[in-house]
């Protein structure tokens, strides 16, 4: 069963996360679900999502949403004996969705001030897949340099930038668009989107 930690925090994009977690967990990964304040706020603005402070509470709400039992762990800002604490026990993957510019340049410094930061470190230095979706636009000069050190490291930037060769007929089609592609850098099988060159069965 692949482990992948997703961490949401407060850019624009939810929609992207909620999918993104919805797919993981219909795949049967086990999921560890890290969130920001700042996440809290944007889910109630474009999902009318109400994430609640509590984690347990996150996690029974959230548990029932998906159907799921077991493969859904939520943990706070603060709990520090989380499995992703640690490089004894981490996550076989990260994924940051969306990414502030504020998280990217956290983690690009090597910040560890919060569970999503420290989950982060933790995936680097463990040479563990690590997968940032900023949803910034523009980019400035900062932005860019923080990326690029990324990139050196070996995490993955993928801007939640979708495209339209496959005519995209909804806001979730372009949604799907940028999920298939975490989920197909995370080695996860999908069917949201045909492969290029494939035709999706109907």
């Amino acid at each position: 069963m692949k482990t992948v930690t997703l961490a949401l925090t407060g850019a624009s994009g939810m929609p992207y996360a909620m999918r993104l977690l919805e797919c993981l967990l219909r795949a049967d990964c086990r999921v560890y679900l890290l969130y920001s304040s700042a996440a809290q706020v944007v889910a109630r603005q474009e999902l009318d999502l109400a994430l609640p402070a509590s984690s347990s509470e996150a996690q029974r709400i959230l548990s029932e949403r998906y159907s799921v039992q077991g493969r859904l762990r939520v943990f706070g800002r603060e709990e520090w004996f989380a499995p992703v604490a640690s490089g004894s026990n981490p996550a076989d993957a990260m994924v940051v969705c969306p990414c502030t510019m504020g998280t990217l340049a956290a983690i690009a410094g090597g910040m560890s001030d919060n569970l999503i930061e420290r989950a982060a470190d933790v995936s680097i230095k463990e040479n563990r897949k690590l997968i940032l979706v900023p949803r910034e636009t523009p980019f400035s000069a900062i932005h860019l340099e923080n990326m690029l050190k990324l990139a050196r490291l070996g995490v993955t930037i993928l801007p939640a930038n979708p495209g339209f060769y496959h005519r995209p007929q909804s806001v979730a089609d372009l949604v799907d668009f940028v999920v298939a592609r975490v989920l197909d850098h995370l080695g996860v099988v999908h069917d949201l989107l045909p492969k290029w060159g494939e035709t999706k069965e109907i």
